[in-house]
Parts: structure tokens; C-alpha cells; sequence
């Protein structure tokens, strides 16, 4: 009656400009029978580190993050913004200049 935990990838997926989306599987065995599960999913865009990622993951990435792809994908991200001055803004006030959102309750007395 012993538990063990695992995690899998379970789904690779190649989006159209070369990102790549992986979901993980994290099962919960009771003498080898999956009790329960979670998911969690992250992104890699093209170009980005592989170190300790699933061989999978690694292999589908070599195949379809060619220099072109790298490229298209880099020219596809906005450009830096420009540095803004610092904000005078005070702790409680926010940077953005709008008023901190207060919630109002609606709850009646009966």
C-alpha cells in the first residue's frame, strides 16, 4: 500500500510561431494505480535554453527551432521600450497614476 508520485510529460505541442507548449502530468500511484493527478503546463519559445528538459521535448525542439524560425520568432517580439522616468508615486498611491481599487460590500442586514 505504498505511494509514489510521478510526473510525466504528457503532451508536447509545436504552436505556429515555433513556440513549443508542454503539459506535465503529476500522478499520485497507490501500489501502482493512479489515485490522482494535477497538470501544469509551460511554455518554450524558440531559442531558449533545453537544459533538463524531457529528451522529447529536446528532440522536437532541434527539429523545428531551425535559424529561420529563431529569426521570425526574435523580429516577432515588440521592441524594447523606452525608458520611462522614475515616478514620483508614493507607496500608497499606484505608478499608473489610477486610484487603488476599493471594494464596496453589498451585503444587506435581513
Amino acid at each position: 500500500m505504498a505511494l509514489e508520485e510521478t510526473t510525466i510529460c504528457d503532451k508536447i505541442e509545436v504552436l505556429a510561431n515555433g513556440a513549443i507548449q508542454v503539459r506535465q502530468r503529476q500522478q499520485i500511484l497507490k501500489d501502482g494505480n493512479e489515485v490522482a493527478a494535477n497538470f501544469s503546463r509551460y511554455c518554450l519559445c524558440p531559442g531558449d535554453d533545453l537544459d533538463g528538459q524531457d529528451p522529447r521535448v529536446v528532440a522536437i525542439a532541434n527539429a523545428t527551432w531551425t535559424d529561420e524560425v529563431i529569426a521570425a520568432y526574435q523580429a516577432s517580439l515588440p521592441a524594447e521600450p523606452a525608458t520611462e522616468p522614475e515616478s514620483d508615486a508614493t507607496a500608497d498611491e499606484p505608478a499608473s497614476g489610477l486610484s487603488s481599487f476599493q471594494p464596496t460590500s453589498t451585503a444587506t442586514k435581513a
